[in-house]
C-alpha cells in the first residue's frame, strides 16, 4: 500500500511493481499452464474459466477479445456479475449473496460435459466465495486440472474456511494486498485504486501469448480475432468466421453431452453406495424417472 503527499502516478507505479513481482515469481506456474492450455486445444479439448464479480473482466479478455482465439470457454453467471444496476432489482447486494450461495456451483457445472483433456481456470482475488472454490472442486471431482488465478496476501490470517488454493492443482498469484486497494490519500481513512484487475489481465495475456507458441509448435496455427485495420476486411471477416465456427464446435460437444455426463455420474453414485446393484435408469436430468401414475382419471 503507497502512503504519498501527491497521488498522481501512485497507483500505476504499484501496478507495474505487481506486474514485475507476478513475472519474478509467478513464471513457473504462468508456463506451466500454458502448458496445459495448449495441451487441451491441441486436443480438442477446452480451457473452462470462470470468474464472478469483476472478475468476469479476466475472463472476457481471454475470449472473445482481438488477438484472442479459440479453445477458451468463457463461463460468467449475470446473476453474479452483472454491476452496473448498483441497487434495486439485480442490484449489487443480491449479486454479492448469490457468489456466496454453496451448490449454485454444481448447478452451472452441470449444464456441460468435461473432455479428459480440459482444464478449468478460476479466477477469484480473494479466493473465498463458495461458487468459485466449488467451481474449482466440482471441476478437479471430474478428473480435470484445474487453475486459480487469486491472490495469497488476500487471504484472511485467522480463516479456517476452504480457499481455492485449497482445491486446485495450480496456482497463479497475483500478490494484491487484502482488500485490493492499493493507495493511501492523505486526509481519506480508506484506500483507493484497486489492482487485482490491471495485474489478472496482464496474466491473462501472458497466458494467451505463451498457449499460442506452444500450439504454434505442434503445427496449429488457430484463428486470431483481428482487426480489419490490420489484416484488411476481407480478411478479418474470415478470421472472425473461423473463430467463432471452431468455439462454437468445441462448446457444441461440451453441452451436448452434459446429459450423458449427468446420467453416467448418476449411475456412478448408485454404485459407489451399493456395490453390485444394478443401477436403475436415469432420465435426461440424472434423476430416476418417476413411478407411473395410479391416478385413475387421467
Amino acid at each position: 500500500m503507497s502512503t504519498h503527499a501527491g497521488a498522481a502516478g501512485r497507483w500505476s507505479e504499484r501496478v507495474v511493481d505487481l506486474i514485475h513481482q507476478v513475472q519474478q515469481t509467478q513464471a513457473g506456474a504462468i508456463a506451466e499452464a500454458a502448458r496445459w492450455c495448449s495441451d487441451a486445444i491441441a486436443a480438442g479439448g477446452l480451457v473452462h474459466m470462470y470468474g464472478s464479480g469483476h472478475s468476469r473482466i479476466a475472463v472476457e479478455e481471454m475470449f472473445p477479445r482481438y488477438g484472442s482465439y479459440p479453445g477458451f470457454h468463457p463461463i460468467v453467471e449475470l446473476s453474479t456479475t452483472f454491476h452496473t444496476q448498483v441497487v434495486g432489482a439485480n442490484g449489487q447486494r443480491q449479486a454479492m449473496y448469490i457468489e456466496r450461495t454453496p451448490g449454485l456451483a454444481e448447478v452451472i457445472l452441470s449444464n456441460f460435459a468435461f473432455g479428459a483433456r480440459d482444464v478449468m481456470m478460476v479466477f477469484s482475488v480473494s479466493g473465498t466465495s463458495a461458487v468459485a472454490v466449488e467451481i474449482a472442486q466440482g471441476a478437479r471431482d471430474r478428473g480435470i486440472r484445474t487453475i486459480a488465478v487469486t491472490s495469497r496476501a488476500a487471504i484472511p490470517a485467522s480463516s479456517t474456511a476452504v480457499h481455492l488454493v485449497d482445491v486446485v492443482d495450480l496456482v497463479i498469484d497475483i500478490g494484491t494486498p487484502p482488500g485490493d486497494a492499493l493507495v493511501t490519500v492523505p486526509g481519506l481513512a480508506e484506500p483507493v485504486g484497486p489492482g487485482s484487475t490491471a495485474v489478472t489481465v496482464a496474466v491473462v495475456n501472458e497466458l494467451k501469448v505463451q498457449t499460442a507458441e506452444l500450439l504454434v509448435e505442434r503445427g496449429i496455427r488457430p484463428p486470431v480475432l483481428t482487426s480489419a485495420s490490420v489484416v484488411g476486411a476481407e480478411r478479418s471477416a474470415q478470421l472472425f468466421d473461423e473463430a467463432y465456427d471452431q468455439h462454437a464446435e468445441r462448446v457444441a460437444r461440451a453441452i451436448g453431452g452434459a446429459g450423458a455426463a449427468r446420467r453416467e455420474a448418476a449411475r456412478a453414485q448408485v454404485r459407489d453406495q451399493h456395490p453390485g446393484a444394478t443401477p436403475p435408469a436415469v432420465g435426461p436430468d440424472g434423476q430416476s424417472p418417476a413411478p407411473p401414475s395410479r391416478d385413475t382419471n387421467r
